[in-house]
């Protein structure tokens, strides 16, 4: 990295070099049977220069040809966007643990075993499903060093395990599932276990609701069809080019004073957490939406100094691409509701477990409108059954305007996300029953 950065400097006005290696191993398990066990090791290298003003960037798959990525990374800035920022100079990070030296010492049968003990229970409580399954582990490990004297360097683990099960019955498909992620081994596969299971119990019975605004809880895995288009609205790039319409809403109340939604990479041992971002500018809590009240946007380098302001140290990028604003680990505040008191105030309504297409819609005005992949018809407070043909619309900002009440239990998502059940007094719910 050092050569590559003195190589640079001798014709860039600044650079930095960017390198990420990795090792990934997971076995999937494909109709109840183990498919595949593989592992995948990855090396590669960025290079950014800023050149008359210019940015220029290559990329390579390793560091054995470092005047071809600098010569390379040259040749763009001639092309290149106006380079609006500087890179950050040397400082602190705050101190996060995610990485655990067991991840990689979790042997090979111990990954069959476990994705074999889930599939068993999920069989043995439901005749004819067929499951996909898949336990990974792997560790990544980042540095980043820059003209300035910038410089960041940090390891993390991860392991997580996943089942999918579908149940076809003639014309009708049943689809459950559940994940859990972790920096540490996850080695008990009950909670995952237990929430498929409770999925298949919910739904073998069936049920129609009509065709009406009717009050809908939104469970912790469906969340994400809600909060999609506030972290799209609240990206600073998004708000730069006019197209939020949270853009001019800053320091306004735009949602329920109940509903706080922030971006928190600083939470031990979880798969999105992190010391910095991939620019090397330490990482933040960052409330976006706290009270109801618009707080704050995120930001990379270049959209901050677009905007005049400082990055909130969320510039993400791949192993090809230049880096841009990204959410790291966006976590809902939990309210004083809990999911049977939710249920218990439903006369007649729906519970959503999962929603498909929901993202189809006018994402940044935060329409949506999505089918009822798994969820529940409610009645005089008890589950009754599961739905079919059904579809749900509305508006995201109308629908947490007005919020009936923020579970007590959130839960991780797909390990991306933290949120509790949402209860919400009205939405459009149309059946083909």
């Amino acid at each position: 990295m050092e050569k590559i950065l003195s190589l640079a400097m001798k014709s860039a006005r600044a650079a930095e070099v960017f390198h990420l290696s990795s090792e990934e191993t997971q076995v999937r398990f494909e109709s109840n049977r183990l498919k595949q066990v593989h592992t995948n090791q990855a090396t590669s290298v960025a290079l950014r220069v800023i050149k008359d003003g210019r940015l220029g960037y290559a990329t390579a798959t390793g560091e054995d040809r470092p005047e071809e990525l600098v010569r390379n990374a040259l040749e763009t800035a001639a092309f290149g966007m106006k380079a609006e920022f500087t890179f950050p100079e040397a400082t602190s990070f705050p101190s996060v643990e995610i990485a655990d030296d067991a991840v990689m010492q979790v042997p090979m049968p111990d990954m069959v075993s476990l994705g074999e003990e889930m599939i068993a229970a999920v069989t043995d409580f439901k005749d004819g499903i067929i499951c996909d399954a898949s336990i990974t582990r792997g560790t990544m490990t980042m540095k980043i060093m820059n003209s300035s004297g910038g410089m960041a360097e940090y390891c993390k683990t991860f392991f997580g395990i996943d089942i999918e099960g579908t149940v076809i019955e003639g014309t009708d498909m049943l689809f459950v599932g559940e994940s859990e992620s972790s920096c540490h081994p996850v080695k008990n596969t009950k909670w995952v276990i237990d929430t498929v299971r409770r999925q298949l119990e919910r739904a073998s019975r069936k049920a129609s609701v009509p065709t009406k605004i009717m009050p809908v809880i939104f469970t912790s895995n469906s969340i994400i069809s809600l909060i999609m288009p506030l972290l799209a609205a609240t990206s600073g790039k998004t708000v730069l080019e006019g197209a939020s319409p949270l853009g001019d809403k800053l320091g306004k109340t735009v949602l329920d004073t109940g509903f706080s939604l922030y971006d928190n990479p600083l939470l031990a041992f979880r798969p999105g957490s992190r010391p910095c971002d991939d620019e090397g500018v330490p990482s933040q809590v960052t409330p976006l939406i706290e009270n109801g009240i618009v707080k704050n946007f995120y930001y990379d380098l270049q959209t901050a100094a677009r905007a005049r302001t400082k990055s909130t140290g969320n510039g993400a990028r791949g192993r090809g691409s230049l880096p841009s604003p990204s959410i790291s680990q966006p976590v809902i505040a939990p309210g004083k509701t809990n999911f049977d008191d939710m249920l218990a105030d439903i006369k007649e309504g729906l519970i959503i477990e999962q929603l498909m297409g929901a993202d189809q819609g006018n994402l940044l005005g935060g329409d949506f409108s999505g089918n009822v992949l798994l969820g529940y018809k409610v009645e005089n407070g008890k589950i009754v059954g599961r739905v079919k043909d059904t579809m749900v619309s509305g508006n995201v900002y109308h629908l947490l305007k007005e919020i009936a009440g923020i579970g007590s239990e959130p839960a991780w998502v797909s390990g991306f996300l933290y949120a509790p059940p949402l209860y919400c007094s009205g939405l459009s719910v149309s059946s083909k029953a």
